[in-house]
């Protein structure tokens, strides 16, 4: 059963591995948890997540599979043997409590007089609480069944693992401006520049004391953050699409970094880029002029769906709007020879990236730096950056 469980939880897109299982296992086989189904939830998740960014997937899983469980009693009689179960149980009891187990009948006799109590108990708390669930029963003391076995409430108002807590912290959640400017973030390089504007605490408390409790403020230069970049947009066509998650990556871009320089091309680079979309054809900027004017010490970011063509990549006279003297790929490989750290933002699926000629040719000119237009990918391709 717990086998069925964890390819539930790898459809559901958990990471999970053997080794997660394994250790769910040897933590039941341990009686961690017995008879619980809340505790056996927190247990599982203990064990097989990893990062609490999967605990919304997980949730959604385990309710799919254990729908309708309430206690771990189906679970262990189809993860453990009866006969085993029922070794170990005897193996727990004395010789006076074993003795006392066969005067009513044998171990048998009283496993069926103890579901029968237990039907007989649900029966009668489905009659009292009706459609409401156990809200009748909240306040009323725990009944005995057989033998003195407690029995307590029959089920919780709302399982845990359907109140979903952490949904939000999905990183594959559809991004906002909020999101991508905590991913950007992530590309910094802060030091002190400009005016002496900001207090500093430090110094000053030293100061003062130095100056036998005379208040001596001491002032220093804002933090700033002093990373360049160059964001080159692809933009029209089939990146229409695309508009609104690429203007909330502007508009972050914009508010997180200081030194920043954006220009548009459609569908890939050539030999001239442009500032204003409703200038483009009059208000060009050469390519080699921005080679030339920005340094090294930028990093680059294309942003591009990169689905074309592969002519339009490959071939002089490619582009679907004008005449290329030069392949877009001679164009691409220039600014990955000027420049030491560049990535291509990619706003389509991953998954389906092998399927595009285009996007795998463009992936290879840019030394497989890729990344999906995602807070994970934005996350990962801005620590390609600052390395």
């Amino acid at each position: 059963m717990l086998i069925n469980f964890f390819l539930t939880l790898r459809r559901y897109k958990v990471p999970v591995t053997i080794r997660e299982l394994m250790d769910l296992i040897a933590a039941l086989r341990e009686r961690v948890v017995y008879s619980s189904v809340d505790d056996f939830y927190l247990l599982a998740r203990t064990c097989m997540v990893k990062d609490e960014k999967n605990y919304d997937k997980f949730d959604r899983a385990f309710s799919a599979y254990f729908k309708g469980l309430e206690d771990l009693h189906g679970l262990l009689e189809s993860l453990i043997p009866d006969e085993w179960l029922r070794r170990e149980f005897e193996k727990s009891l004395t010789r006076e409590e074993l003795k006392q187990i066969e005067s009513l009948g044998g171990l048998e006799k009283l496993i069926e007089a103890f579901r029968k109590a237990r039907e007989e108990a649900e029966k009668a708390e489905e009659g009292e609480n009706g459609e409401d669930g156990d809200e009748g029963n909240a306040n009323r003391p725990g009944q005995r069944g057989p033998g003195g076995v407690g029995r307590g409430k029959k089920k919780k108002a709302k399982k845990v693992w359907d109140q979903r807590q952490y949904k939000n912290l999905d990183d594959s959640v559809e991004l906002g401006t909020r999101n991508i400017k905590m991913a950007l973030r992530r590309l910094r390089k802060f030091a002190r520049t400009g005016r002496e504007e900001e207090l500093d605490m430090d110094n000053t408390i030293r100061s003062t004391a130095h100056n036998g409790g005379m208040l001596d403020i001491r002032m220093r230069p804002e933090r700033k953050n002093t990373v360049k970049v160059l964001l080159m947009l692809d933009i029209g066509g089939s990146m229409d699409a695309h508009v609104k998650i690429c203007e909330e990556l502007f508009s972050a871009t914009h508010t997180e970094f200081k030194h920043l320089e954006s220009f548009y091309f459609h569908n890939f680079i050539y030999e001239s880029v442009w500032k204003d979309n409703r200038r483009r054809m009059n208000e060009r900027i050469p390519t080699w002029e921005i080679l030339n004017k920005y340094g090294r010490d930028y990093k680059v970011v294309f942003v591009g769906d990169a689905t074309m063509a592969p002519y339009e990549i490959t071939h002089a006279g490619g582009s679907v709007e004008h005449w290329n003297e030069e392949p877009g790929a001679a164009w691409i490989t220039r600014f990955t020879g000027l420049y030491d750290k560049l990535v291509w933002i990619n706003p389509t699926p991953q998954e389906t990236w092998e399927y595009s000629t285009s996007v795998a040719m463009t992936q290879d000119l840019v030394d497989g730096q890729m990344y999906p237009l995602t807070v994970r990918g934005l996350e990962e391709g801005m620590n390609f950056l600052s390395k």
